[in-house]
């Protein structure tokens, strides 16, 4: 779709290296009426950069995104093609856009995403740990307090978690949240797609042995819980009835059995075994 459709324009900037701005990006940028900016001098620099040509910036960030609204929708309601930029990445996540989106969307004017780089998704698809599910907790509360209720909120979400945290306070963040989620992996991404990008994959458990200082924009990953989850009985049941078919001593079955179930220990199993035996004898016994 062209630029010449007017519309909020949600386009994903480069983290750190220019040339990941996409063609569409560029067009469209080069193209709006306006470009709504978190920070117009950084927006104006990544124009300079990217050699695109200089645009009307207005700016637009947390603390002046909801007085700003009402200026924008009547660009919007008037015919203006406007793009939103974030510093880096892509806009509203952890970034300001997210009131101004539900606006347009409430008032039937139109919003098209220019999509691109993401520092979440970027971290998840380099670092090694589970991709799916996951959940972007964005950043982190400045208090303890803070953190500690949205970790609890998040401790038996399954999947990896996703946050933003400043170096200054990873030491904390890090150790609070192996005191409510327990041993898991953890990955810090460091200055991702810049010069000195890093990945330290390591533990949960081993978080007091990451290097110092870890300079620079840090996005982390914590993987699933490694609770192991108990198989339903019904389950276990069905696949002993499998396990039985094949043929064997108990020993043999159970072994089989233990192979294709989680959360039983070989005990249980034995007892499951006796169990159904003695039942199929009983209804035996009666015919």
């Amino acid at each position: 779709m062209p630029p010449s459709h007017p519309r909020l324009w949600i386009v994903a900037t480069p983290l750190g290296e220019v040339t990941d701005l996409s063609l569409r990006a560029r067009e469209v940028l080069s193209a709006v009426d306006c470009i709504l900016a978190e920070d117009t001098r950084r927006a104006q620099r990544l124009l300079a950069s990217c050699g695109l040509p200089k645009r009307p910036l207005l700016s637009f960030f947390e603390h002046n995104e909801e007085e700003r609204e009402a200026e924008v929708l009547a660009r919007l309601r008037a015919g203006q093609n406007l793009a939103l930029i974030s510093d880096a990445g892509t806009p509203l996540l952890s970034d300001p856009g997210y009131r101004l989106v539900r606006a347009c969307r409430r008032e039937g004017l139109p919003v098209s995403p220019v999509p691109g780089p993401s520092a979440p998704v970027c971290a998840l698809s380099a670092a090694g740990l589970p991709p799916l599910p996951y959940s972007f907790l964005g950043f982190l509360p400045r208090d303890l307090a803070g953190k500690r209720r949205l970790f609890t909120a998040f401790a038996r979400t399954p999947g990896t978690l996703i946050f933003f945290e400043r170096a200054d306070r990873l030491a904390e963040s890090l150790a609070l949240a192996l005191e409510i989620f327990g041993p898991r992996e953890l990955a810090v991404c460091r200055e991702l797609t810049k010069i000195h990008e890093e990945f330290i994959v390591t533990r949960l458990e081993s978080w007091a042995d990451l290097p110092e200082p870890l300079l620079g924009e840090l996005t982390l990953l914590i993987g699933p819980s490694e609770e192991r989850v108990r198989t339903p009985k019904d389950e276990v049941l069905a696949a002993l009835a499998c396990a039985r078919e094949a043929g064997g001593r108990a020993r043999d079955v159970v072994r089989r059995l233990q192979a294709s179930v989680t959360g039983w220990t070989g005990k249980e199993l034995y007892a499951l075994l006796r169990e159904l035996t003695e039942a199929e004898r009983k209804v035996s016994a009666k015919d």
